[in-house]
C-alpha cells in the first residue's frame, strides 16, 4: 500500500501527515464522555416515558416527543460508534462494555458492528474491497453487464423508498438479529448478536409490562424507524457524494481516501449535536480515535480541512441520485447520466 504520507496526485512533500498531526486529539476525556452519555441517555428515557404516559392516558398528541427522541436515539449510536473506535474512553473494556449497554438500545449487537465497521474503515474508496460494511456501489461498466433482472434488482436497492424507508427498517429490526456477513466469523459475532437479541427482548418485556403492548408499540416503532432512517442516511451522504473517491487497490492510499472519500456534511448546530459531529467525516476517517466532541476543535485548529468534500443540508439532498461510480469521469454519476454516456 502507498506511504501514508503521500495523496494520490498531491506530492508529499505538499501534504501533511494528519494521521500525526491528530495525534494531540485523541485523548478522551473521562468526565466529559460520561457527561456526554448522561445528558443523552436520561432526555432519551424520560421522552420515551412521557411519550408513553401520554398514549395511556388517550393525549395522542404527545407521540410528537417521539421526534426528538429519535434524534436521541441515533446520538446513542453515535456515541456507541465512539466506544467502537476505542474513542469515548481510555480504557478498551470502559469502551467495550458501554458501547455493548448501548447496543440494546440501538438494537445494534456491539461487537459484531464493530467488526465491520473496521473493515469499512480499512477499505473506504477501494474498488476493489467493497461489500462489507458500506453501501453496495457498481461502476457503471458492472451495471451494464448485468442482465435486466440484476438491473431491476439495483434500481429498487438503490430507491430512495427502499435506501431511506424498508432498508433502514429491515436493517435494525430484521437483519442485526443474526451476524448477517459474519455468519462463520467465530463464536464472538454470535455471542454479540445473541446477548444483544436477549437484552432487547429482557427490556422490551419490561416496558410492555409496564404500559402494555399497544402503547409500546406505537411509541417504540416511530422511534425506531425514525432514527434508523436517519442513521443511513448520515452514513449515505458521508461517502455518496458527487466529488467522492474511488479507486483501485493498486492506487488506492488511506489518507487520500479519508480527506477525499468521505464528506464534510456542515450541518446546522443542532442537528451536529444530535448526530455527534459525526458530519466531520473526513476527519473521522483520518483519525477514528479522535472522540467526536473534539473533531469540531480539528477543523477550527485546521480551517483547510473545512472545506474539503463540504457539503451543506440542502446540496446533500442531490446525493440521492448518485448511484454508480463512471469509472472514466472518476465520480458518481445517476443512472440518467451513465444512459447518457
Amino acid at each position: 500500500m502507498p506511504s501514508i504520507e503521500t495523496s494520490g496526485a498531491v506530492p508529499a512533500a505538499k501534504t501533511p501527515a494528519w494521521t500525526r498531526v491528530l495525534a494531540g486529539y485523541r485523548k478522551p476525556d473521562t468526565r466529559r464522555s460520561v457527561f456526554e452519555i448522561a445528558v443523552t441517555v436520561v432526555p432519551f428515557a424520560l421522552l420515551w416515558a412521557l411519550a408513553a404516559l401520554a398514549f395511556v392516558n388517550g393525549h395522542y398528541w404527545g407521540l410528537v416527543l417521539t421526534i426528538p427522541a429519535a434524534g436521541l436515539l441515533v446520538r446513542l449510536f453515535m456515541l456507541q460508534h465512539d466506544c467502537g473506535h476505542g474513542a469515548l474512553f481510555a480504557r478498551r473494556g470502559a469502551n467495550d462494555w458501554t458501547g455493548r449497554v448501548l447496543g440494546v438500545f440501538t438494537l445494534t449487537p456491539y461487537d459484531y458492528w464493530r467488526r465491520t465497521h473496521a473493515v469499512h474503515h480499512a477499505t473506504t474508496g477501494n474498488l476493489d474491497q467493497r461489500g462489507i460494511g458500506d453501501i453496495d456501489t457498481l461502476t457503471v461498466g458492472e451495471y451494464r453487464a448485468l442482465s435486466r433482472w440484476g438491473r431491476l434488482r439495483y434500481r429498487l436497492y438503490r430507491h430512495p423508498v427502499v435506501m431511506f424507508g424498508i432498508g433502514p427498517a429491515w436493517l435494525f429490526v430484521c437483519q442485526y438479529r443474526l451476524p448477517v456477513g459474519l455468519m462463520r466469523g467465530g463464536i464472538q459475532p454470535w455471542t454479540s448478536t445473541l446477548a444483544t437479541n436477549l437484552g432487547i427482548a429482557v427490556i422490551a418485556a419490561s416496558l410492555i409490562w409496564a404500559v402494555g403492548l399497544v402503547p409500546f408499540l406505537a411509541v417504540q416503532l416511530p422511534i425506531t424507524l425514525m432514527a434508523a432512517t436517519l442513521g443511513v442516511w448520515l452514513f449515505y451522504v458521508q461517502h455518496q457524494f458527487e466529488e467522492t473517491h474511488w479507486s483501485e487497490s493498486e492506487d488506492w492510499n488511506f489518507q487520500h481516501a479519508a480527506l477525499h472519500g468521505s464528506s464534510h456534511y456542515d450541518l446546522p448546530a443542532v442537528l451536529r449535536w444530535f448526530t455527534g459531529n459525526i458530519g466531520i467525516h473526513h476527519v473521522h476517517h483520518l483519525s477514528s480515535t479522535v472522540p467526536f466532541y473534539r473533531l469540531p476543535q480539528v477543523l477550527d485548529d485546521h480551517p483547510e480541512l473545512r472545506d474539503m468534500g463540504r457539503l451543506t443540508l440542502m446540496e446533500s439532498l442531490r446525493c440521492v441520485k448518485l448511484v454508480l461510480w463512471d469509472e472514466k469521469a472518476k465520480r458518481l454519476v445517476s443512472f440518467r447520466e451513465a444512459a447518457a454516456a
